[in-house]
């Protein structure tokens, strides 16, 4: 009967709410009246009547003037109480001026009940059936707990409960002075009372909602949640909310970097912001997930243009729309320049730079993906190597007063072809530091980043949605782990630090077992591991075998003595280099046998350098294995093809 009611056409459900009101209304006046002269049955004289029905009218359309007939009751807020406040004062007003006027019977004090007893049946009757209307739509919805009793949690109660998919019934304080209390309407617990939430309260999942400024041991927390085998999300933080990249009940997976267990990279904002303010800066692999984060944050430090270079058509245009619309609202008058370009096109690199009197370079732009570059060698050592040759030296030849390349430590002791490109890349800047010192040459060199193309932290959710199995490829496989941001922020603190062929890394603190982190994903999303003592759970972790040219342990430095810096976290290397002259023939070794296809050579070459490669299988490149190891080139000056048996 009632959802009957809910699915009438709102003019239909605007007359009720009128009958009701003038009914309410009556009552309340002869109520008022029988109070007050103390008779059980009291019938008003002509003129009380006249003035009940004058006034109950008066007040009708006082009540449709104040718009209190077009609140919608589900969704009322406390103005509606106000406004109906306002209507039964005017009303009593209008009450006391027709009794005097008729010269009715009115007693002083009539008015006065009149009011009070208005209010309760008109208000009442609204906040009931508000009451009857949420308790409907609250059938069907899932039970959740709130994680974090603040303003941020207030926040999403209330924009829960007038959803549709989530119904909030605790909230989980994280400070003692709140527990045992109510906010919106809910009871505050401790957290030694998440059992009892659940049982009592049916709760179904957990939704993190917690204040930027709270101090609370994050992994703690998560690994107290994580017991409990249900699914635990989380909200939009502040920054987002105040830019408007998303609504408070915008609720996303668990980030996985509040695992890290240690507190995130800041850095010397001053220092920064002094090599960026006003200077023209340009980002190589703009589009990329590194370069497109260090394009945001650069951005904000107001340099007095922005070069944004990247060969993919695509990720160009959605970071330089992003990027525009961040400028425009924050008003922060960057000149933005979209170029498409590949790094190994020399003049093309150093055009753009003179055009744009670049004074500072990030060069993102790379192949990183290990087992990729594992299979096609020399496209990886053409773009991570002779990349940064070439846009190196075009940044001397265009007078770049810095240039920072962002390295990997997988460059560490590699064993594989893209750990030795970059190790590589690290020796060219190196030894172009050596030869000049017009353009300041500066590395920074971190481990995994929580969130780009490639990483497994997206990977592991996408399987765990699809129903598993989560593939691991080794046991004991361990990662150093950081986030999007803390990488950026690096990358931008060494580039105002660095005096010339300088590799810095990060303190990133404990690393990350990648076995646990999957098994932890699986539980925090509310599922259970399948294993031979649990046969019947949600998800099984599968190992696959390590991939080629992957190790089991990831290094940042090579030697065993770093050099302290002037930010806490930043540590700077003592590498080794070579000479301009000895990098010289190397390069020219790769570059000889990059025109050939052999990739043999250049995994040669490259063990020969003081890269520490030491590959860990075979070459694994796609085309090289395929060819019968047959080379197809093309013989200089006379532009036919002929084949080389290897």
């Amino acid at each position: 009967m009632f959802e009957l009611f809910l699915k009438l056409p709102r003019v239909q459900k605007r007359l009720i709410s009128v009958t009701v009101d003038a009914v309410a209304l009556s009552f309340a006046l002869w109520a008022s009246f029988a109070l007050r002269l103390e008779q059980g049955f009291w019938l008003p004289d002509q003129s009380q009547l006249l003035i009940t029905g004058l006034t109950v009218l008066v007040t009708l359309g006082v009540f449709v003037r104040l718009g209190l007939y077009r609140a919608v009751i589900r969704y009322m807020s406390d103005r509606a109480f106000f406004t109906i406040i306002i209507g039964v004062g005017i009303s009593a007003l209008f009450f006391v001026i027709l009794g005097y006027s008729l010269r009715a019977s009115v007693p002083p004090s009539v008015p006065v009940i009149y009011a009070a007893l208005a209010f309760i049946f008109v208000g009442g009757s609204r906040m009931s059936m508000r009451m009857l209307v949420q308790h409907t739509f609250t059938r069907g919805k899932e039970c959740i707990a709130i994680v974090g009793a603040g303003e941020t949690g207030a926040q999403l109660a209330k924009a829960l409960q007038q959803g549709t998919e989530y119904h909030p019934v605790v909230f989980i304080g994280l400070q003692k002075t709140k527990h045992k209390s109510l906010i919106a309407g809910l009871p505050v617990l401790a957290m030694n009372q998440l059992e009892g939430a659940m049982r009592v309260h049916g709760v179904k999942r957990f939704l993190l909602a917690l204040d930027a400024d709270i101090q609370i041991d994050r992994k703690q927390l998560l690994s107290r949640l994580e017991s409990l085998k249900l699914p635990v999300q989380t909200v939009p933080s502040m920054t987002e909310l105040v830019a408007g990249q998303a609504r408070i009940n915008d609720i996303r997976d668990l980030e996985i970097e509040d695992l890290l267990g240690r507190n995130p990279v800041r850095p010397d904002s001053a220092q920064v912001a002094g090599s960026l303010y006003k200077k023209a800066v340009m980002v190589t692999g703009a589009g990329g997930s590194i370069g497109s984060e260090l394009c945001r944050q650069i951005i904000h430090h107001r340099p007095s243009a922005l070069v944004l270079f990247e060969q993919s058509e695509y990720s160009l245009y959605a970071i330089e729309r992003e990027l525009q619309s961040i400028n425009r609202v924050e008003g922060l008058n960057v000149e933005i320049h979209p170029i498409l370009g590949g790094v190994l096109h020399r003049r093309r690199c150093e055009v753009v730079m003179r055009s744009f009197r670049i004074q500072t370079v990030y060069h993102a732009a790379a192949y990183k993906h290990v087992p990729l570059v594992e299979q096609n060698v020399i496209e990886g050592v053409q773009n991570n190597v002779f990349g940064t040759l070439h846009m190196a030296e075009a940044a001397i030849a265009a007078g770049v007063e810095r240039f920072v390349l962002i390295s990997t430590d997988k460059a560490v002791r590699p064993t594989n072809v893209m750990g030795a490109s970059k190790r590589m890349a690290e020796l060219v800047l190196q030894g172009l530091a050596q030869r000049q010192n017009a353009t300041i040459f500066s590395m920074v060199r971190f481990g995994n980043v929580l969130g780009s193309s490639g990483s497994v932290v997206p990977l592991f959710r996408d399987q765990i949605r699809d129903g598993g199995p989560v593939t691991v490829t080794h046991p004991s496989i361990i990662r150093y782990f950081m986030t999007i941001p803390e990488a950026s922020q690096l990358v931008l603190q060494a580039g105002s630090m660095g005096s010339g062929g300088d590799v810095f890394v990060l303190d990133m603190g404990e690393p990350v077992k990648i076995a646990d982190l999957a098994r932890k994903m699986i539980h925090l999303m509310g599922l259970v591991e399948k294993t031979p003592e649990q046969p019947h759970g949600d998800i099984e972790v599968v190992f696959t075998g390590l991939r080629p040219g992957e190790k089991l342990f990831e290094e940042l430095l090579i030697g065993d003595d770093p050099q302290g810096t002037s930010h806490p976290r930043i540590m700077m290397a003592r590498e080794a280099s070579m000479d301009w002259e000895d990098l010289e023939l190397v390069l020219n070794k790769l570059s000889r046998a990059s025109r050939e296809f052999d990739c043999a050579q250049i995994v040669e070459t490259l063990k020969s350098a003081p890269t520490g490669f030491t590959p860990n299988g075979d070459i694994a490149d796609l085309v090289w294995c395929n060819s019968g190891h047959d080379l197809i080139v093309a013989k200089e000056g006379t532009g036919k093809i002929h084949r080389l048996p290897v």
